[in-house]
């Protein structure tokens, strides 16, 4: 049970219901079953808490705009969104950095084509800091620096915590317009710990359009509809194959990516076709946003981030930075 202190608008209704609010810092992960379990024992018939961030704890204040790239299906490509909506920003002049927030399967220094590792500098008040490499104009972090070769990591959720919360704040990002974090599969402990480290401004949610992946993404959505994270759009990745004969043929379905931004009252970003550069330049390390102009997928790439900065300027930021992170019933 949280210590005193940290409760806030407690109510207790004669039905036996009982609400309140409860502070979250940076690293804190409330147990929700044993505090619910815990009330119930003592006579409450249901426990509505809401986790509201501790500002003084949060975020990075160096970084005006912290935009997720997530999904709740591996394989849909969305680091390889997340590495190119990088470099499209970077491109447009701004200062832009990619935390490769994948613990597990840390690609982006490779797809980001990064050849040297970060630099460490001792700060006088901060202590010991990474300074992370830039590549294609994006400042570039990942645990992919931190291991060797084909190593595996094999953590659990305190030490999965502990490295995103080092991420944030052992690292010299400087002044940056857009972070861009590139978030595992699923919805589990690093998703749930990056929502109650910092203000995310927003998600933008990547799938295919075959059911088999929306049924993953819905869950993704919905989790970040409860801790409180706007949903900028959808990006509908691997959208059709465009063969020689110049048709389109729909080899993941079609209609998937539209469906799910309408569903959950969103933006279609952007329908991305499959085509071999796109693996291409995630292999050799150069996003084909860098592509010469009139290219398709570049130019699919370089829409995309500027309906994002527009997606972004839509949500209130006094709104969606400071109230409630989520609550669980």
């Amino acid at each position: 049970v949280p210590s005193p202190h940290k409760i806030q608008d407690l109510k207790i209704f004669e039905d036996g219901k009982v609400s309140f609010s409860i502070v979250v810092g940076a690293g804190e992960a409330p147990a929700e079953a044993k505090i619910q379990d815990s009330l119930k024992a003592v006579g409450a018939t249901s426990v509505q808490m809401t986790m509201i961030p501790n500002k003084t704890q949060m975020g990075i204040p160096s970084v005006k705009q912290l935009i997720a790239v997530s999904s709740g299906k591996g394989g849909v490509g969305k680091s390889t969104v997340s590495v190119n909506l990088a470099t499209a920003l970077a491109l447009s002049g701004y200062s832009v950095g990619i935390l490769d927030a994948d613990i597990y399967g840390p690609n982006i220094p490779t797809m980001m084509g990064v050849t040297e590792n970060p630099k460490l500098v001792n700060d006088p008040i901060r202590g010991e800091l990474f300074i992370p490499p830039v590549s294609h104009g994006v400042k570039v972090m990942s645990m992919g620096f931190l291991i060797q070769g084909d190593q595996p990591v094999i953590w659990r959720g305190p030490m999965l915590h502990n490295i995103l919360n080092q991420f944030c704040t052992r690292v010299e990002w400087g002044n940056l317009d857009y972070l861009v974090l590139d978030l595992p599969p699923g919805t589990g402990d690093v998703q749930l710990s990056l929502a109650q480290m910092m203000p995310l401004s927003g998600t933008v949610i990547v799938t295919t359009p075959q059911e088999i992946a929306l049924q993953d993404v819905r869950k993704a959505i919905n989790m970040w509809e409860k801790v409180k994270v706007p949903l900028l759009g959808v990006v509908e990745n691997m959208s059709y194959f465009l063969g020689d004969d110049g048709k389109k043929y729909a080899i993941f379905g079609e209609g998937g990516g539209s469906l799910l931004a309408k569903k959950f009252n969103t933006t279609l970003l952007a329908q991305v076709p499959l085509v071999t550069q796109v693996r291409e330049g995630g292999d050799q390390g150069r996003p084909i946003v860098m592509s010469p102009k009139g290219t398709v997928v570049s130019d699919l790439f370089k829409e995309l981030a500027q309906k994002v900065i527009l997606r972004l300027k839509e949500f209130d930021q006094s709104q969606n930075s400071g109230l409630e992170i989520g609550t669980f019933n």
